[in-house]
């Protein structure tokens, strides 16, 4: 990854969430310590294995945490939004990575030296509950995702996988498109189904005129049948 290339004056107002929680001192710390980095698409940013030395935050752009499985396939775990805190979990419970982040498309992320991290919640509890708090709630998405994506058919896997990208990303201009790019492979591995399946559920999707296909552009027609056919599995 690239070392600075974009000015610090302007990455700062995206963190102020965590900035403001921290002491003037720890805040200069942690400043002075942080790196901005300019992604490509597809470019890794931490891979499945390798300690985990960093925490990283998304500034702008879009990020898929996947995991390899059996025979090679990938399953897409999460997608983190700006902005967003990520990579953390692995150095708060001494293990390393046990899943791999790349960029969906060209992104900006800062990373932070994981030590000054967990230094400063050994004398900052406020920054201790931000944590938590972040932590709680990926915990609870995840085991809803474990539900949907072992219990679900492929209609309905594939139907909660759009409505989680729309509730993820949002929609672009014409309030219907989706504001992400996927191709039918990453479709396919944030559904847990094979490629040619989530190739054929999207046809029939597009017959049903329940979503509209323009090549990687997914037009959402009918978000109350999504829901139900999610609902339902």
């Amino acid at each position: 990854m690239p070392r600075k290339t974009i000015n610090e004056k302007d990455i700062l107002p995206h963190l102020t969430t965590i900035l403001s929680l921290l002491s003037d001192e720890q805040r200069e710390l942690l400043i002075q310590r942080m790196t901005i980095h300019v992604l490509k698409k597809n470019e890794v940013i931490y891979s499945e294995g390798e300690p985990s030395s960093f925490m990283y935050c998304l500034v702008s752009g879009k990020v898929k945490v996947q995991k390899a499985g059996v025979g090679g396939r990938s399953q897409i775990v999460r997608v983190i939004k700006p902005v967003e805190y990520f990579g953390y979990r692995p150095a708060f419970a001494g293990q390393s990575h046990a899943t791999e982040a790349l960029a969906f498309e060209p992104s900006v992320i800062v990373r932070f030296p994981i030590h000054t991290i967990i230094t400063f919640l050994q004398v900052n509890p406020r920054l201790g509950w931000f944590f938590i708090e972040h932590l709680s709630r990926h915990l609870g998405r995840a085991d809803e995702r474990t539900v949907n994506l072992t219990q679900k058919h492929i209609r309905g896997r594939l139907a909660e996988s759009l409505l989680f990208l729309r509730e993820s990303y949002g929609l672009e201009e014409d309030e219907s498109t989706l504001s992400i790019y996927l191709s039918r492979e990453d479709l396919a591995n944030l559904s847990n189904m094979t490629t040619s399946n989530a190739i054929r559920t999207l046809s029939t999707f597009a017959q049903e005129k329940l979503i509209a296909i323009d090549g990687k552009k997914i037009k959402i027609l009918d978000v109350e049948k999504l829901e139900k056919i999610s609902r339902i599995g």
